[in-house]
């Protein structure tokens, strides 16, 4: 048996009971990614024989760096307030009684 055949039937996503809504969305982006694939294909064959000065070399591994930084410390961040609990739901505290008990 495999993991499939003891889904939920519930859970299984059924092609056949999609919305129309759903349907849209679903046309709609991948329209956007042949869009995308087509102007990635048109700018590339455009801009064959140029060159790129060393310059723009330099501010594209400046870029690569700096987003790779920024992630890396992002996700440092979001490990760190994991461990150390930061990111446990908020607990009421009772209100103190003027006697200090």
């Amino acid at each position: 048996m495999t993991a499939e055949s003891n889904a939920d039937p519930a859970a299984v996503p059924n092609l056949r009971g999609m919305a129309g809504g759903t349907w849209t969305i679903l046309i709609v982006l991948l329209l956007l990614l042949a869009a995308t694939l087509l102007i990635a294909v048109v700018g590339w064959s455009l801009a064959s024989g140029t060159d790129v000065p060393a310059s723009g070399y330099v501010a594209l591994a400046i870029g690569v760096i700096f987003s790779l930084a920024v992630g890396f410390g992002l996700m440092g961040l979001v490990f760190y307030s994991s461990r150390k609990g930061y990111d446990e739901p908020p607990v009421l505290l009772p209100p103190e009684t003027p006697g200090g008990n």
